[in-house]
């Protein structure tokens, strides 16, 4: 990522400080007014038919919008993703969060564009937290409150929900999921692909390793006849024939019926 240093160095000061508080306090502000304008969401939702006559707002209005679901469980992903977002930033500093923040949210705006889908924030907010379970693997969440959870295991439920949506979809889909979370890749792949290779390297280190550090063991033992060995039978019995010339070995059974050796 040297052209991201690059970028920071010369635009780093116009990076937007705990974003992802302004980001949660607009959703927040968004499900109060939606209470006095039902119609609100509406207007703030990303339609690109919608954005080509006009309503540009709507290109920055769709981070704004909360989740549709209970009240206790918006509260709940905004906390989440405030704690997220708060992390990454602390990890990685306010203008590469920036960076990948905004790349998420271009990469669901073009991909709005070329399929012709409206999109949300949801894939978005799940990069956020795919980042997070790369760079914290071992935190742990409280799954209802009482069962902890590492967060590597909570990615991995994650991309499996990812991989279901996008075979599951039609060729648009397919196109709008991936390019949502193309942030992440940018971002990691270069991570992905060395870790995949000083796996592979460890493992063959290791395999070689165990090759090279495996003592066979030696003989003492071995019938010139049959070719057996006191390690192929402990019990096996061998002499050395006293009327062979030089040195011959045998077992037990081929000791007095071999042809000598003169």
């Amino acid at each position: 990522m040297k052209l991201l240093y690059k970028l920071e160095r010369k635009f780093g000061k116009y990076a937007i400080r705990n974003l992802i508080g302004y980001i949660v306090f607009a959703n927040v502000i968004v499900l109060i007014l939606g209470f006095f304008s039902p119609d609100l969401i509406n207007n703030l939702i990303f339609d690109p038919y919608l954005v080509m006559r006009g309503q540009v707002w709507r290109v920055i209005t769709f981070l704004f919008i909360p989740p549709n679901a209970s009240m206790f469980f918006i509260f709940f992903a905004l906390y989440i993703d405030y704690m997220i977002g708060t992390a990454l930033e602390h990890e990685w500093g306010a203008f590469k969060f920036n960076c990948y923040y905004f790349l998420g949210a271009i990469g669901i705006i073009a991909g709005a564009f070329i399929t012709g889908l409206s999109m949300g924030n949801y894939y978005l907010n799940l990069s956020l937290f795919l980042a997070f379970a790369k760079l914290y693997p071992e935190r742990e969440f409280l799954i209802f409150f009482v069962l902890p959870v590492k967060v590597k295991y909570l990615g991995w439920i994650s991309w499996g929900f990812f991989a279901l949506s996008f075979l599951a979809g039609n060729v648009s889909a397919k196109i709008a999921i991936g390019i949502s979370v193309l942030n992440y890749f940018i971002f990691f792949g270069k991570d992905i692909i060395s870790g995949r290779k000083n796996a592979t390297k460890a493992h063959t280190r290791k395999k070689t390793y165990r090759t090279n550090s495996a003592v066979k063991k030696e003989h003492f033992h071995k019938c010139e006849i049959c070719g057996r060995t006191d390690q192929d039978d402990p019990d096996l019995e061998f002499r050395y024939c006293s009327k062979c010339k030089g040195q011959h070995e045998y077992c037990f059974e081929h000791l007095f019926g071999h042809e000598h050796i003169k």
